[in-house]
């Protein structure tokens, strides 16, 4: 499918321009950096098909549908990824209606069927929760060390981890301060006893005032994504674990969490979600581990009467 060529016009307000708006827009209403960097690369992606000096005023359902048949055809993605830049899309066509610049009609997903999300095994949590000996390792790998416990005990995200606090720690009510979150939003978190135990160790190493980053740089000042997101995939690399992200460990936060018989809305709050449906989409996902020891704790087989020895005799 190729991309749509058009004779520029500047009769009426551009996609570009549409999109400067949009993302004033956004920035107002004091959305994450995050997101930001998100619908940019959504509308990078549109405008290789619909230019940007074309009026947003040309953006119709057959346009949609045929950016659709735009990426099939030119992108090797899944279809749920399709469906992520497609949404931003769909946001910033929806603003465009709301300012009487297009015409109002539904933009529709594709159907997708819900990918199974990565987690650590419980072997790999075993090689990359191993403390390293204090005496002999690096100052680094201990930090690592830290950071990916305190990411499996809390199920931030790396961005919010990253913006902790020595201060947000709150050894004596068992708390954390997360401030850093997707939807903006502050939120205090339990601290589970290890990562009680973990953290206050780190912090006879690491010292620092309660202004001073948890996780810090090697100045000491505010960290760096990327920086921290390579210096844990090194980490997983040095222990033989070839998946990389620090995102896996929110997911994996969450699938023991369900499996464990955690409930749903407590996970919900702990994650920082706004509703329920990402958390029900976890339960959907983590279906067949759900399964797992399912005879062992089904009440109906776990009753002495169903489980008697005695047998039928057949005529």
């Amino acid at each position: 499918m190729p991309k749509l060529t058009m004779q520029p016009t500047t009769t009426e307000t551009t996609l570009g321009e549409l999109f400067s708006k949009f993302i004033a827009f956004k920035k107002i209403k004091n959305l994450s950096e995050e997101s930001i960097i998100f619908y940019e690369k959504c509308y990078r992606f549109f405008s290789t098909y619909y230019p940007a000096n074309q009026p947003c005023s040309g953006i119709t359902k057959d346009v949609c549908l045929g950016y659709i048949a735009y990426l099939q055809a030119n992108h090797s993605l899944k279809d749920v990824t399709l469906n992520t830049y497609l949404r931003g899309v769909r946001a910033l066509v929806y603003y465009g209606m709301e300012l009487g610049y297009i015409s109002r009609f539904k933009v529709e997903l594709i159907k997708a069927e819900k990918e199974v999300k990565e987690t650590y095994t419980d072997e790999e949590l075993n090689n990359l929760l191993k403390k390293p000996s204090v005496k002999n390792c690096e100052f680094s790998e201990y930090k690592m060390w830290v950071f990916s416990s305190y990411l499996l005990a809390t199920g931030n995200r790396i961005s919010s981890a990253l913006h902790i606090k020595i201060g947000d720690l709150d050894f004596h009510n068992g708390t954390v301060q997360v401030n850093k979150n997707k939807n903006r939003k502050a939120q205090i978190i339990p601290m589970s006893n290890a990562l009680s135990s973990v953290l206050k160790e780190y912090l006879i190493y690491r010292k620092g005032e309660t202004s001073d980053y948890l996780f810090c740089d090697k100045f000491g000042a505010k960290p760096d994504r990327r920086t921290y997101q390579e210096m844990l995939a090194k980490y997983n690399n040095a222990r033989g674990i070839l998946k990389q992200s620090a995102h896996l460990y929110r997911h994996t936060f969450a699938k023991k969490w369900i499996l464990n018989g955690g409930d749903i809305f407590r996970l919900q709050k702990i994650l920082g979600h706004s509703d329920l449906s990402m958390v029900k989409e976890y339960v959907n996902m983590f279906g067949n581990d759900i399964a797992i020891d399912f005879n062992k704790y089904n009440p109906l087989d776990n009753m002495e009467c169903i489980n008697s020895k005695e047998k039928i005799r057949l005529n």
